[in-house]
């Protein structure tokens, strides 16, 4: 990306993080301890804080702007809950902070960077989309309104088929390559896998479809259930999906502060692994491997999208919040793989069946944080959510979170 580039970028991204948090009052901010969020000030103040450690102080070897940053927002550092019991600024205090950091950041960036630059850059944006999209999990968990974004196109209409497309056996080729724009550690590097001839859902597994499993008893049958999730089970206490509940005999859902009536074509969302996992065992299927999920998604070709090069747009993909929310299941055929698997990208985060792990040579980047410290009790998920800025997916990247978590914008795909 060119200085020009990146600076409209971070700024783009800067504009979209304080949107996020424009509307809420100041007790609003002052969230409750929660294993699944950040105190909300804690948050803005670690995107800034963050951006600048990698930008800053590193390319440009700057003085902190705050000389008790490093005590306040090193997430590597901080424990969790610890974060709650912090001397942080105020809100004022802290918008000046995100202030100052973007003036120098946008000061420094005259030229055109370097490659390592430019990736330091880059990282420091991805970085700032990401616990975006966190404040808006945040809001959804909290019951605040939801949150005002750009003007929304009008959702298309879409109608599942309940087909599943049919992927030849063979050896394919995943993971990025040295060519790609940006590549986080873990999808380095492209290498070979060998698959077995298998079919993956058209599309991902839909409110109809997952609710016959809830009004079938799914959640009492332990039948259906690893043994890891029926300790979940036990231990939550769920009996649906999380932001469900029954309403004058039918099913509703909660979007943000608004319970809607349960739309049946729109993707099950919220759910965790474990509940995916147990639906496919109710279905007579099984959730895809990761590297299923890829080339399902590239047709075996190494494409950047489903699609193929051309970026993301609204007739291609439900994401950066175009819709405003979920679409319905099928809605976007112009973002249909060679394959012809839909909603690959967008709308719902999908579950796979793959562990959270390096790939082959795994090294890794400078922020060594990012990857290595969560293999083995991750699980991968693909595809983008419809919160998710559309500058950051591919059909490549990989996600990752503890199979319990169900406050996300999880959904998945059944495969046989």
């Amino acid at each position: 990306m060119s200085a020009l580039d990146l600076r409209a970028a971070l700024c783009d991204a800067r504009a979209r993080t304080l949107g996020y948090v424009s509307d809420l009052r100041d007790e609003q901010l002052d969230v409750p301890l929660a294993a699944t969020v950040n105190p909300m000030l804690w948050e803005l103040g670690h995107v800034a804080y963050f951006a600048e450690f990698w930008t800053s102080r590193t390319l440009s070897n700057r003085r902190p702007i705050r000389d008790d940053g490093d005590r306040l927002y090193d997430s590597a550092r901080i424990a969790h809950d610890d974060r709650w019991s912090l001397p942080l600024p105020d809100r004022a205090g802290t918008l000046a902070y995100l202030d100052e950091q973007l003036a120098r950041t946008l000061a420094d960036l005259t030229s055109d960077p370097s490659a390592s630059a430019a990736y330091l850059h880059r990282l420091a944006l991805h970085h700032e989309d990401m616990h975006g999209e966190a404040i808006v999990y945040t809001r959804q968990g909290l019951a605040y309104p939801q949150p005002s974004l750009p003007e929304h196109h009008a959702a298309p209409q879409g109608r599942p088929t309940g087909e599943h497309v049919a992927i030849p056996s063979g050896t394919y080729r995943i993971g990025a390559r040295p060519s790609d724009a940006f590549v986080f550690d873990n999808e380095k590097w492209e290498h070979d896998v060998h698959l077995a001839s298998y079919a993956i859902a058209r599309e991902p597994v839909t409110n109809a479809e997952y609710a016959r499993f809830v009004d079938a008893g799914g959640y009492a049958n332990a039948i259906y259930w690893s043994s890891e999730g029926r300790a979940w089970l036990r231990e939550s206490g769920a009996r649906h999906p999380l932001y469900w509940r029954r309403h004058e005999g039918g099913w509703e859902r909660r979007s943000f502060d608004r319970w809607l009536p349960l739309a049946p074509h729109e993707p099950a969302v919220n759910v965790n692994y474990f509940e995916a996992e147990a639906y496919c065992a109710f279905a007579g299927k099984r959730l895809p491997s990761e590297a299923e999920w890829e080339v399902a998604a590239t047709g075996g070709s190494r494409r950047t999208y489903p699609w193929g090069e051309a970026a993301p747009t609204p007739e291609l993909a439900n994401l950066d919040g175009w819709y405003g929310e979920l679409t319905e299941v099928g809605a976007l055929p112009a973002g249909e793989s060679p394959f012809g698997a839909r909603d690959m990208l967008g709308n719902v985060w999908e579950w796979t069946a793959t562990p959270f792990g390096p790939y082959p040579g795994f090294a890794p980047d400078p922020y060594r944080e990012y990857s290595e410290p969560w293999f083995g009790d991750h699980q991968v998920l693909r595809g983008g959510a419809w919160s998710t800025r559309a500058r950051m997916v591919t059909t490549r990247w990989r996600n990752f979170y503890r199979p319990q978590r169900r406050d996300i914008l999880t959904g998945f795909r059944t495969c046989e």
